[in-house]
């Protein structure tokens, strides 16, 4: 019995650290206020977080390799952005880590989708949020707090972040 016992507890211990350690690497948790950054958009202007207050911003960290990045970003595409893309107290940020206006422009037009992809060739963007480990989403409510950050993808914590956004949208 009390080797049951010390096994148990090993495996709880093992479990528990792992699951801080994926932790380690966000910067910034649900109810901090969202660092700011700006990105350059292809046409040369400038579009920073602090400039979308009083909407709602889903940022989402990807890389063209991942592929969970891929698997999640179809369900962006179709139940998020789709969905909400003409509401003027929303906004959508796919974020290319460490991809150019080159990579991310093939990668959107190879997968036909519309969503807004910008470049962060030099992680200065995600090394506000993260160190490392994509796919990232971050939802930004209206007041620029996080509302959610997200690490990975599984289709049940997607739409229930998909209900936060829709709860955020109806304040």
């Amino acid at each position: 019995m009390k080797t049951t016992t010390s096994l148990l507890t090993t495996i709880l211990l093992f479990f528990t650290v792992n699951l801080m350690a994926q932790d380690e690497f966000t910067f910034v948790n649900e109810g901090q206020k969202a660092p700011d950054f700006t990105i350059t958009m292809e046409n040369g202007l400038n579009k920073s977080l602090s400039g979308l207050k009083g909407k709602v911003v889903w940022i989402k960290f990807f890389a063209t390799w991942c592929p969970a990045c891929r698997k999640e970003l179809p369900h962006l595409q179709e139940a998020v952005y789709e969905e909400f893309k003409n509401r003027d107290d929303f906004e959508v940020l796919v974020i290319g880590r460490e991809h150019t206006w080159e990579e991310v422009n093939k990668f959107k037009a190879e997968h036909n989708y519309s969503l807004p992809f910008y470049p962060d060739p030099e992680r200065e963007i995600f090394s506000k949020y993260a160190k490392q480990n994509i796919p990232r989403n971050f939802v930004i409510d209206k007041d620029g707090n996080i509302a959610v950050s997200s690490t990975g993808y599984n289709k049940e914590d997607f739409e229930e972040i998909i209900n936060k956004v829709a709860a955020l949208l109806s304040n």
